[in-house]
């Protein structure tokens, strides 16, 4: 009995070690991207603080590709937005 338990285990393990060859065998080749280092710009703008002068100017540079990363307000009266490409 104990020698019948044996050999279902031994089938088992060579059944679960042949279906884990033909995987990787089959499988895609694991390949690792090497991480490239991302390069940002960055432009800070000084806008006029009213509403209309703002929404054109970060119109304009979205429209180019750039996005608003922070608005620093300098001397409170003409707010920087700063962009990053």
């Amino acid at each position: 009995m104990q020698n019948v338990r044996r050999s279902w285990a031994w089938l088992i393990a060579g059944v679960s070690l042949s279906a884990l060859g033909l995987l990787l065998l089959m499988g895609q080749p694991f390949t690792a991207k090497a991480q490239e280092s991302k390069r940002f710009q960055y432009k800070i703008v000084e806008v006029l603080p009213d509403t209309q002068n703002m929404q054109t100017v970060l119109n304009e540079f979205g429209a180019s590709g750039w996005d608003l990363v922070a608005v620093s307000m300098g001397n409170m009266t003409e707010p920087r937005l700063i962009f990053k490409k």
